[in-house]
């Protein structure tokens, strides 16, 4: 039962950071049908800002408390991040917004390799460490550990989902996002500014994977250049999982991803001695993905067209 419980609590960790940069994938195709496959990558560029702010701190022997000095790198890793984002849609999505699926696809992967060079090109090959200034105390729950940087990132992924449900639902901006998701057209018509909806969806989501970014290299200790691929591609199949273009549902599937993996790395590794443990805990995720999609296309959630965001 301590495994068990064990388990559950470091999916649960690694599945808020999955649903939160998933949110920034549902978010966009809500609004565009576009896969912004860049996401990823800038989660990756919020890590690095952030490490490199912490780092020069650090280096520079700033008397601060430590979680104060990672709060700094975070906020230099929202705004750029944001901007990011802006220019990563006014640039290249904004003139294929008419162009034919295929054309905006390749777009994003190509933005995609871009970051990855320029963030290699930045700062290098190898990967960057995050100082130990978290504090490292651990807490005892129903017989399993859990660390305070666990306890950070939870309560700030589910103060951040439940910022943005709120966001949509309940505010001026919400509405017109959900009015250009729903009929861009029309809501032009209404007097909304779809561009600069447009464009504050994509700061938006970036934003949310700034922190992303930041919670994967603390939680993990380390930071590269190629971590957002894998991150970036697990975020797209937990918002598949639970229904592209649903809110909700990109966090359900992002929590449930972060579960099945924990799951199935901790029980079958053991059952199959360590042959498939955590290096293969890739495997459990995109298996049940793969078998959700089979039985239900839409996504456990489905895709609610008129509250998309």
């Amino acid at each position: 039962m301590d495994i068990f419980v064990q388990q559950i609590i470091n999916g649960l960790v690694l599945g808020s950071v999955y649903a939160l940069v998933a949110l920034g994938y549902t978010m966009v195709y809500g609004i565009l049908e576009l896969i912004n496959f860049a996401h990823g990558e800038i989660t990756m560029m919020g890590a690095m800002v952030a490490l490199a702010v912490i780092g020069a701190l650090v280096g520079a022997g700033v008397e601060l408390p430590g979680i104060l000095i990672a709060g700094l790198g975070l906020l230099a890793a929202i705004p750029a991040c944001m901007t990011l984002g802006y220019c990563i849609e006014r640039i290249a999505y904004r003139p294929l917004r008419r162009a034919p699926r295929l054309a905006a696809l390749i777009t994003a992967i190509g933005m995609s390799i871009i970051l990855q060079n320029v963030a290699m090109l930045i700062w290098g090959r190898q990967y960057i460490s995050f100082p130990p200034i978290l504090p490292q105390g651990r807490h005892v729950v129903f017989g399993a550990t859990i660390s305070d940087v666990q306890i950070v990132i939870l309560t700030t992924a589910t103060v951040l989902m439940v910022a943005l449900v709120l966001l949509v639902s309940k505010t001026r901006l919400g509405r017109a996002m959900r009015a250009t998701a729903q009929a861009p057209q029309i809501a032009g018509l209404m007097g909304v500014n779809v561009d600069t909806i447009i464009s504050l969806t994509f700061v938006i989501g970036s934003a949310l994977a700034a922190v992303a970014g930041v919670m994967v290299s603390a939680y993990y200790g380390l930071a590269h250049y190629y971590m957002g691929f894998l991150l970036g591609l697990k975020a797209f199949s937990a918002a598949v999982l639970g229904g592209i273009g649903n809110l909700a549902g990109a966090m359900l599937g992002g929590l449930l991803l972060g579960v099945i993996e924990s799951l199935g790395a901790g029980y079958i590794g053991d059952l199959t001695g360590g042959f498939l443990g955590s290096h293969y805990q890739d495997v459990f995720a995109f298996f049940v993905l793969i078998l959700v999609l089979v039985l239900r296309p839409s996504g456990l959630l489905g895709e609610r067209v008129a509250e998309r965001a």
